[in-house]
């Protein structure tokens, strides 16, 4: 843990009884509430299937360009200067395309990055309303975010708001759906949403 969060985590740690006094605070972990969310987890589904649709598109590409250079490489010396030049410039060209391709769909801003801006960030907006009504109605001053990155050494279930926030959404999740999401977010995990990285 950086030395920065960690001071910062310890002082909140002290400073906590003093804010009580005056001040009511609770906690949620949205990606305990997002994994509990029917939306969320068809959202997550689209993304993947498009990202894995993509990706094996970024795939065949390299394919190909790998058998044309394999190719080019076995008939080289059966080839003219000029005849080398046009095969290597067809090869070079075929690559910038794929890492094009590659960079449209899961670049920065990409399409992948807009898909998930389009089906996540309403669904997000969702939960942020409904911590915000929490927060009204039970006259909260603070509500953390346990999945954030503000480490919490120890947290007080008494505290944690986040069935609320799913009951707010009209969620209901049996037992065994919440115990199956706790265990999913042990220590190691991803968090929620991550999609297939470029393989290149």
């Amino acid at each position: 843990m950086p030395i920065q969060k960690l001071m910062m985590t310890a002082a909140f740690i002290f400073l906590m009884p003093a804010v009580n006094y005056a001040q009511k605070f609770a906690y949620v972990d949205t990606e305990y509430i997002l994994s509990l969310l029917p939306d969320y987890k068809s959202a997550q589904k689209k993304l993947n299937e498009i990202a894995e649709k993509w990706q094996a598109e970024v795939d065949q590409k390299y394919a190909d360009i790998d058998k044309m250079y394999k190719e080019y490489q076995a008939e080289k010396i059966l080839l003219t200067p000029e005849q080398q030049k046009l095969r290597e410039d067809e090869i070079i060209n075929k690559e910038k395309e794929a890492k094009k391709f590659q960079q449209d769909k899961f670049g920065y801003e990409g399409e992948l990055f807009k898909k998930r801006q389009e089906l996540i960030k309403p669904i997000q907006d969702k939960v942020f309303e409904a911590i915000q009504k929490i927060a009204k109605e039970e006259g909260l001053d603070f509500i953390f975010d346990k999945s954030s990155d503000m480490t919490m050494l120890f947290s007080n279930a008494k505290y944690d708001k986040s069935d609320n926030v799913l009951e707010q959404l009209g969620v209901s999740p049996t037992k065994e759906e919440k115990e199956t999401a706790k265990d999913k977010k042990k220590p190691d995990l991803p968090p929620a949403g991550d999609n297939l990285p470029p393989r290149r």
